[in-house]
């Protein structure tokens, strides 16, 4: 942790320095399971999710991290509540989550003493943010904007009237393609391999030659080789410069741009084709943009409208149209994939067809290394989607850091193969310095043997004459001296030996050694070769695991179906036999109601027959027979009083009516025609109208 307001990271433009806990617990956050508490006794957390999962995670907790650095003003890794709810509140709306305001005083209502640590905003970030998260629901370049606008207000000032001064959107792309590239620990630094990477792809866009001769200084220095550099540093040097020096800065966006669209936004390939329609089969210039998982097509290099989205998988393929072969109906390779040639059609040249389950599409090239480009592009997409991985780059990055790392074993081995020769070379010098030891002092006794030849040739030419007995003394001497020689010489031949024996071991352990190594390389092919076994074992267990899943899923919705419809036709037949009741009743009412009017219809004609009997009697009885009058016949008298029928309208009966109220309506109104015609006669009769005999 920066111990002063001055430190050296605000002096060179570094990202401030947080607790050495703190950017452990980012990590963890990462990649669960992979820090153990202080204490031992917490286990690793399970793995929830899959990789694609933890990548989001990782990704959005590296801008997350720049945002919480850049409220920690005072350097202390120590963040207010106050703008830790400012900040969960501006991620959970990027991140299309709701957002509770109460949870996080209730997560922190312990401690209110002051500021929340990383390691006490973790768990939260965790529980109530990270985890929440729904893939493909929010745009992360949203996320992005929020943490680079919190950043770079305080971390990236530069001098504005500038003429090399990055514009603030591609310095903003070039910090996303930092992140994606930057290593997963924390503080977050980008290894010189992937800088140089990075910017040979922007030189590459621009169409220029990457010189890295003036970076060999800054790439050189100690701890850009051991830690890396900074996004800040990274900036300072896109703005210093050194690499866009003479070049527009249009060209400078445009390439950045694509080098974002590429990297950040898994575009494989983008560029013009000849689209052929599936209705109208007319041609079309169209702005194609492909990613691992599709192909759209637009009718503008702006991508504004969208025509059109091929889906890629498995059963895809591409069948390219090679100009030279057209009239033989050959077949070519291409990247080791056998493509067959089709006829060239509608005058179009360097064609070729995307063809899947449901359609063919068919499209034209500029030339023929677009076609090529574009074939290679589309296979790879397609390889890419049956592989299982989401984007190309992601995996390139993770190869290039395996080869970082293998190269760094490498390194090491060698190095410790070096200690080891330098070792035994160090034993070997030794040893020929004892040789040289013996050599000299051999040298030495040899001259002490010509010294003392020399002196008794002197004493022997001095004692010849006078000293015979000396003589036969010296003899002997000489005799003795021979056998001393004779013994340096065989201690010679024993150490010429030696030094032999030497050699022959030094020569069988350089092949020990070679045998060694070779076993340490078959040793790793071996375990590579097994955790690539182990890790497709784990896919294959994994995609075993969801089609179960989606089977018991199957089954009861299966299941559920099948009784809302068993309660549906149950419903239906209750409602069926209510029907059948209700009809049962209705036609029970209507025939109570027939057999109603046929007693009403059977009253009626009793009460006709009734009328008539009586209509006859007052026939009778209203005309007096004189003395000597014959009796007026039944049908001759009261001419003019009818009986009603049944069918005089006068008298028709309603069947709606209840019966006994017709009998008695019919009933009255015959008695009161009856006393009409009754008084009628009196009348006459009183006047003289009577005919008296």
């Amino acid at each position: 942790m920066c111990s002063s307001s001055r430190c050296r990271c605000q002096q060179t433009g570094k990202a401030p320095c947080l607790p050495e806990s703190s950017n452990t617990v980012w990590v963890s956050a990462c990649h669960p399971g992979a820090h153990v508490n202080s204490r031992g006794k917490k286990k690793r957390r399970r793995r929830s999710n899959t990789v694609a999962e933890m990548d989001l995670r990782s990704e959005l907790l590296k801008s997350i991290w720049y945002g919480f650095t850049a409220l920690d003003l005072e350097k202390s890794g120590k963040v207010s509540k106050s703008q830790l709810k400012v900040l969960s509140h501006n991620l959970c709306t990027v991140l299309s989550i709701p957002h509770d305001p109460v949870a996080l005083e209730e997560h922190f209502r312990d401690d209110d003493d002051g500021p929340v640590s990383s390691q006490g905003y973790m768990p939260y970030l965790n529980k109530y943010i990270l985890d929440k998260v729904v893939e493909g629901s929010f745009n992360k370049e949203n996320v992005d904007e929020l943490c680079w606008t919190l950043t770079a207000k305080k971390n990236y000032q530069t001098d504005k009237n500038s003429s090399t001064v990055l514009p603030e959107k591609d310095a903003f792309r070039l910090w996303c393609l930092f992140n994606f590239l930057s290593e997963d620990k924390y503080p977050l630094v980008m290894v010189p391999d992937e800088v140089e990477y990075l910017l040979k792809k922007i030189c590459m866009a621009m169409s220029i030659e990457f010189n890295c001769v003036e970076l060999e200084d800054f790439f050189s220095q100690d701890s850009v080789q051991q830690s890396g550099i900074t996004v800040w540093v990274f900036l300072e040097m896109m703005n210093s410069g050194k690499i866009t020096r003479g070049i527009d800065k249009s060209i400078i966006s445009m390439a950045i741009e694509e080098v974002y669209r590429e990297i950040v936004g898994d575009v494989l390939k983008e560029g013009y084709l000849w689209k052929k329609g599936q209705l109208r089969r007319n041609w079309k210039e169209r702005w194609f943009t492909l990613r691992p998982s599709n192909l759209s097509y637009y009718t503008g290099e702006d991508r504004k409208e969208c025509q059109g989205n091929i889906a890629l998988d498995g059963n895809c393929c591409v069948e390219e149209v090679d100009d030279d072969q057209i009239l033989f109906g050959r077949s070519k390779w291409i990247k080791n994939v056998l493509f067959p040639v089709l006829p060239d059609r509608d005058g179009k040249r360097c064609m070729f067809c995307l063809k899947t389950l449901s359609k063919t599409y068919e499209m034209s090239a500029s030339d023929t290394k677009q076609r090529q480009e574009w074939t290679t592009a589309i296979q790879t997409a397609i390889r890419l989607h049956v592989e299982g991985k989401t984007s190309l780059h992601k995996d390139l990055k993770l190869k290039r850091r395996e080869q970082r790392e293998q190269r760094e074993k490498r390194r090491q081995a060698k190095e410790e193969e070096l200690q080891r020769l330098r070792a035994l070379q160090e034993e070997r010098e030794r040893k020929l310095a004892e040789l040289e030891l013996l050599k000299e002092a051999q040298k030495q006794a040899q001259a002490l043997l010509e010294q003392d030849e020399q002196r008794r040739r002197q004493q022997h030419e001095q004692l010849q004459q006078a000293l015979e007995v000396q003589l036969r003394e010296a003899e002997e001497a000489r005799v003795s001296m021979q056998a001393e020689m004779a013994l340096k010489e065989e201690e010679a031949e024993r150490q010429r030996k030696r030094i032999q024996e030497l050699e022959e071991m030094q020569k069988r352990l350089e092949e020990a050694l070679q045998l060694e190594i070779k076993a340490r390389l078959d040793e790793e092919a071996f375990r590579y070769a097994q955790a690539g076994l182990l890790a497709e074992e784990e896919e294959k267990m994994k995609a075993l695991m969801s089609l179960q899943e989606e089977q018991e899923e199957y089954i009861l919705k299966t299941q559920r179906e099948k009784q809302e419809l068993k309660q549906e036709m149950e419903a239906k037949s209750r409602a069926l036999d209510e029907a059948q009741r209700q009809l049962e009743e209705v036609r029970a009412n209507r025939h109570r109601v027939d057999q109603d009017v046929v007693a009403a219809q059977r009253k009626l004609r009793q009460a006709s027959t009734n009328v008539k009997h009586w209509n006859v009697q007052m026939n009778r009885l209203m005309r007096p027979i004189g003395p000597g009058e014959k009796r007026p016949s039944l049908g001759s008298s009261f001419t003019s009083f009818q009986i009603p029928t049944q069918r005089d309208p006068g008298l028709r009966l309603r069947r709606r009516s209840g019966s006994e109220d017709q009998d008695e309506e019919s009933k009255e109104n015959v008695e009161n025609r009856a006393g009409c015609d009754l008084e009628k006669r009196h009348s006459h009769a009183s006047n003289g109208d009577m005919d008296i005999p």
